[in-house]
């Protein structure tokens, strides 16, 4: 039976594997917070969520291009897998009025600490996105940007996040895309990916991730970040990519590398 079932799918031994993947996912990240090799700052000090704003927004300069982070003022907007809360403080900043949850206890209490500096409320909690405690149609705005891809039941949790979105109701999602650029050249140089060694990494073709997202009764469907210079890796291998890859790969016509693009953006309405 592949990934995509649903969990009422799954038979007693299945649910049980599940359940016990999720705990290696949850014991992985609890001890992997995203992004945290570039931190000078102590952990939980307001520089350090400084710095992975900072870092993030840098990485993913295409982000607030296609995500109003000040577009949802006074909806309720909840994010699966919040991480320590970086966007889900740019919504907060927007006026939305933020849930967030998380699979790992370390990143919602790092999350709070975050919320507290920056004087915002949320409601942030420890919990599963395969099985959101929220009533149905809770929400006018789910995201979930870059969770999917590390989950034990990717249907599933698309599943819920349909679940709780109000009917007309917006969901924001991402995941990586398997016929990407840097896909291609981590093969080709021999670097691993960010968090290639996670319990569940799954990459996507974006008619792949398409038919997860068949719940939904509309889908767009954006192919975005493009290579940028580095600033994590050093060496020859990184030399090669700041100076001859990231100018040769912008000067490619848009309509040849747009497909290519590592993240996939969904904008789906129920």
């Amino acid at each position: 039976m592949n990934s995509l079932v649903t969990a009422s799918q799954l038979s007693p031994v299945e649910q049980k594997n599940n359940q016990l993947l999720l705990e290696k996912i949850r014991l992985y990240w609890n001890a992997h917070i995203h992004d945290l090799e570039i931190a000078t700052q102590p952990i939980g000090s307001a520089g350090f969520f400084k710095e992975l704003d900072a870092y993030r927004f840098d990485k993913l300069r295409y982000l607030p291009q296609v995500v109003n982070f000040a577009g949802y003022k006074n909806q309720n907007l909840l994010e699966v897998g919040c991480g320590v809360g970086i966007d889900l403080v740019r919504f907060a900043e927007g006026g939305a009025k933020v849930t967030g949850i998380d699979l790992a206890e370390v990143s919602v209490d790092l999350a709070k600490k975050n919320f507290e500096q920056n004087e915002l409320p949320a409601n942030l909690l420890v919990m599963s996105g395969e099985n959101l405690q929220f009533k149905d149609n809770s929400f006018d705005v789910v995201y979930a940007h870059g969770v999917l891809q590390y989950t034990a039941n990717a249907q599933q949790m698309v599943n819920e996040l349909h679940r709780v979105l109000k009917p007309g109701g917006q969901a924001i999602m991402m995941v990586y895309n398997r016929i990407s650029w840097l896909n291609g050249l981590s093969k080709l140089m021999k670097v691993d990916l960010e968090h290639e060694d996670a319990p569940v990494l799954k990459k996507y073709s974006i008619s792949e991730f398409k038919g997860l997202l068949k719940p939904f009764n509309h889908v767009q469907i954006v192919p975005e970040r493009f290579p940028v210079k580095t600033k994590l890796h050093h060496g020859l291998k990184a030399t090669l990519y700041n100076q001859v890859f990231v100018g040769t790969f912008q000067a490619l016509p848009k309509s040849v590398v747009r497909p290519l693009g590592w993240h996939i953006m969904a904008f789906a309405r129920k």
